[in-house]
């Protein structure tokens, strides 16, 4: 059964980014190097998306940076990125400083709300790519991936170092898949991971626990209402709410049995986007959420805040925007 959901998570992400994962691959075969300038760079794959201020920063396939600086009408693309790996996540602690992680475990920083960026780290010898970094302040940080793999740095990036997990109920070792690590006001960490844990820090990441949320599939998203109420989301629709810290979960009736890729909340509103083009919506304090999808039913990958707290949505086919 759990190489049943694991061929199902690698299968969907391999589909989003484009990364066909050879663990044996020799260091040359796809070497680090520059984005390349596209003529038209929304239409290609996005991931990922964050606001760095008023402005709002998408990353994708081929290393491609999107910047907006007029809520989503037009998109232009960062003058220096230093990889051509695709990148699945982005996270901004302000209007300028900014990190993405993605494919062979790229980490790269920008101080100038996305235009330049830097390469922090990078490990051709393996394809084991990071999907998820999160920020505390500007200068603790984790980046998350596959097999467990979680990265700490406490410098902004200059150095990164490797996380020992425990392993999860049942098991001998650290060995699932992390997708989605994010945070609520009290500074507890989450990570949705497969197989319908979420891995939980109370002590800023000192240590870690698995909780379980009942369900059996991969939970790829994650967010905090302004209430606390902490949302993961997954394959199949499945969502997932807790009002203890992450202590205990309770399945939400999401509306939707497409898989769910991406969650943000506006105050103690939450929406979600996802396969097939759904879209979901609903209230930290709802028993169940409304969904609908999108007559084109586009793949959508992520879901940011305009400034008036609308939806602008990426997908696997570039900027989509509001609906």
């Amino acid at each position: 059964m759990r190489k049943k959901l694991i061929g199902i998570a690698v299968s969907w992400c391999i589909a989003l980014t484009g990364m066909a994962w050879a663990t044996d691959a020799p260091a040359a075969a796809i070497p680090i190097t520059p984005a390349h300038a596209w003529q038209d760079a929304t239409h290609h794959m996005l991931l990922g998306a964050a606001r760095a201020g008023t402005r709002l920063v998408a990353v994708g396939s081929h290393g491609i940076v999107v910047l907006s600086d007029d809520d989503g009408k037009t998109y232009r693309q960062a003058r220096s990125v230093p990889v051509s790996a695709a990148l699945s996540d982005v996270y901004f602690v302000d209007a300028s400083h900014g990190w993405a992680v993605g494919q062979w475990g790229v980490i790269i920083a920008t101080a100038d709300g996305g235009e330049t960026w830097k390469l922090q780290r990078a490990d051709t010898s393996t394809d084991q790519p990071l999907f998820s970094v999160y920020f505390a302040d500007a200068h603790h940080g984790w980046a998350v991936g596959l097999w467990s793999l979680m990265l700490e740095t406490d410098d902004a990036g200059a150095h990164w170092r490797s996380v020992k997990l425990p392993p999860p109920p049942g098991a001998t070792k650290a060995d699932r898949n992390l997708f989605k690590i994010f945070a609520n006001a009290r500074g507890t960490l989450f990570v949705a991971a497969e197989q319908g844990l979420v891995l939980r820090s109370r002590d800023g990441g000192s240590t870690w626990e698995y909780t379980q949320t009942g369900g059996k599939g991969s939970l790829w998203a994650g967010t905090v209402a302004s209430d606390g109420t902490v949302f993961v989301g997954g394959l199949l629709g499945h969502l997932y709410a807790s009002h203890d810290d992450g202590g205990t979960w309770a399945k939400v009736d999401s509306g939707a049995t497409s898989s769910i890729t991406s969650l943000v909340a506006a105050g103690n509103n939450v929406l979600g986007v996802g396969l097939d083009g759904i879209e979901i919506a609903g209230s930290a304090s709802g028993q169940h959420f409304t969904s609908k999808h999108r007559q084109d039913r586009e793949a959508l990958t992520a879901v940011a805040l305009s400034q008036t707290q609308a939806p602008v949505l990426f997908s696997k086919g570039g900027v989509v925007g509001s609906p």
